[in-house]
């Protein structure tokens, strides 16, 4: 799948809004990726999962489990476990840190695959991966519909994605949209 073809896809199913948004890593942007909105739609949720997991058998990625960040990354995670036929679990966020709750867990040398909706600056991801290392999970690459960050950030495993674009953010006490009095607003799940 092209870029164009799936910032298109984005478009038609209003996941790829544009105004004055607060990020979940607290970054301001013009630019918001709202994946729920597409992920409703198991046919396009299968169909992205499907074109995901061509990135990871390409490059050999062996699977055991996948993990994905609670909530964005869930249903992408599923999906791709679905198709990689492997158990899909998620991480969530309790009093700050990242765990793995509900009866959730990894087994030693477990091969772990991080699937994400939107990457800006790798947190979360980061989160997921330091709450798995100390479990002693093996953590073979991460995916990600979307890179905001065009490939920048490096998470020491491979990482692909299906859309990779550079899209400005901006501290809040940097933000030309807030300067100007400009509301951001927030349509992420991180408070």
């Amino acid at each position: 799948m092209q870029q164009d073809e799936l910032k298109t896809l984005f478009k038609e199913n209003n996941a790829l809004l544009t105004g004055h948004f607060k990020l979940s890593s607290g970054l301001h942007s013009d630019t918001y990726f709202q994946s729920a909105l597409i992920l409703q739609y198991p046919k396009e949720a299968g169909f992205l999962a499907h074109e995901l997991t061509k990135k990871v058998k390409e490059n050999n990625i062996t699977v055991d489990v996948v993990v994905s960040p609670a909530m964005g990354g869930v249903i992408i995670g599923y999906e791709m476990a679905r198709v990689l036929g492997v158990r899909a679990i998620f991480t969530e966020r309790v009093d700050g840190s990242v765990l793995l709750r509900r009866g959730f867990s990894v087994k030693e040398n477990e091969k772990v695959l991080i699937v994400e909706d939107v990457i800006t600056t790798g947190l979360s991801t980061r989160e997921v991966i330091d709450s798995l290392k100390p479990l002693g999970a093996k953590i073979v690459a991460v995916v990600s519909l979307v890179d905001r960050s065009a490939g920048k950030v490096n998470f020491g495993v491979p990482n692909f994605s299906l859309l990779s674009l550079e899209v400005e953010s901006y501290k809040e006490e940097e933000c030309l949209m807030c300067k100007q009095g400009s509301i951001a607003l927030k349509p992420g799940s991180r408070k």
